[in-house]
């Protein structure tokens, strides 16, 4: 099948209103995607030249598409530090941020460029969109990519000037807001990005935020994410909790590490553990390996649910039991989806809580510098 053909099918999937469909077919995505990608966690990359049909059919999945790795170094794993996004969650981003003709926009992240050129569309002639990329070779790329549109690239973490926008738009995720991003936003607008208290979070939900005064900004999660985190806010990985650690305690609960996955309670769990880290991993587990859900806090303290609903774990804090009681409350508030929660942000420190109607607030603790 012909790229373009390809591509067209890609737009047909996409669930948007028609105005950002029409955007989408006006840039066809394999003319944003470099010839050699990173198809896997480990392994090597993909050059077009060696395998096209292979490389098409990656670049047209609904998936993200990894277009650099270790910020452009070597390492034992493939950690993606640039990608094209999954076609859809862009879609719902730029609906999100309400992008119409006209608008002056602001994209954090610019990647491949497919995003910018996306939104160029939609703002039209009389719009602009300003895109901002910290990796001058990613954005050399997208620069010559986007030659000849009216998008202007910048190579670096914010635009200089005293600029304004009507919206911004965030494909990278942060911990702390940068209060910068609402300085150059006009009153009203929305900034829209991807949130997690840690880069050690594995999902990145995304958040619409609107500036309330008094320095702080506040607005509810729109859908769950995985976004790679903004580089200059990266903590290291801590070791896997437990890891090599004999169970000091033991117990069984009424829900299951499978119940969390089908329920898609992950993210809402990370949400409501403020301090803690939270996940899933494969454990050894009767005699082959196990989904399990890990929580880790910095003292050390640990817990796995596993897939019969036991629970293993030890230190000083009790998880278990702040798991059960987060699972309780939950399903208490008739399980609120990720959409009922909010963010709210103070902007000079930092600080964020997060809310569910009754439930919380959850004060997360400032990520690390």
């Amino acid at each position: 099948m012909a790229l373009d053909d390809m591509h067209e099918r890609l737009v047909a999937g996409l669930d948007t209103p028609d105005a950002i469909r029409a955007a989408f077919s006006d840039h066809p995505r394999h003319r944003f995607i470099p010839d050699m990608i990173w198809p896997s966690a480990t392994g090597l990359p993909l050059f077009r030249t060696a395998d096209p049909e292979r490389w098409a059919r990656i670049v047209y999945t609904q998936d993200a598409v990894t277009i650099q790795a270790n910020d452009g170094g070597g390492g034992p794993r493939n950690e993606p530090s640039s990608s094209s996004s999954a076609p859809q969650l862009m879609a719902d981003m730029i609906a999100t941020a309400r992008v119409e003709p006209g608008m002056r926009v602001l994209e954090i992240g610019t990647g491949s460029g497919w995003n910018a050129a996306v939104l160029a569309s939609l703002v039209g002639p009389t719009g602009q969109v300003t895109t901002v990329e910290i990796d001058p070779d990613v954005a050399a790329h997208a620069r010559a990519r986007l030659d000849g549109s009216a998008v202007r690239v910048v190579t670096g973490a914010l635009p200089a000037g005293s600029d304004t926008y009507d919206a911004v738009i965030s494909t990278c995720a942060v911990s702390r807001l940068p209060p910068a991003w609402f300085a150059c936003a006009e009153p009203g607008a929305v900034v829209v990005t991807p949130w997690a208290a840690s880069s050690e979070w594995q999902r990145t939900p995304v958040v619409t935020l609107a500036g309330t005064g008094a320095g702080q900004a506040s607005g509810p999660f729109v859908r769950d994410a995985v976004f790679m985190h903004d580089r200059t806010q990266r903590v290291p990985d801590g070791d896997f909790p437990g890891l090599d650690h004999r169970p000091e305690a033991t117990a069984v609960v009424p829900f299951t590490s499978g119940d969390v996955v089908e329920r898609d309670l992950l993210t809402r769990f990370m949400l409501m553990f403020p301090g803690v880290r939270i996940g899933l991993g494969l454990r050894p587990f009767n005699g082959g390996h196990g989904r399990i859900v890990y929580l880790g806090t910095p003292d050390g303290s640990w817990a796995y649910l596993w897939p019969d609903g036991s629970v293993t774990g030890g230190g000083r804090l009790p998880l278990v039991d702040r798991l059960c009681d987060a699972h309780r409350r939950l399903f208490e508030a008739d399980r609120p989806g990720l959409e009922e929660f909010s963010l709210e942000v103070d902007l000079p420190g930092g600080a964020c809580r997060a809310r569910a109607g009754s439930l919380g607030p959850w004060e997360h603790p400032v990520g690390s510098p």
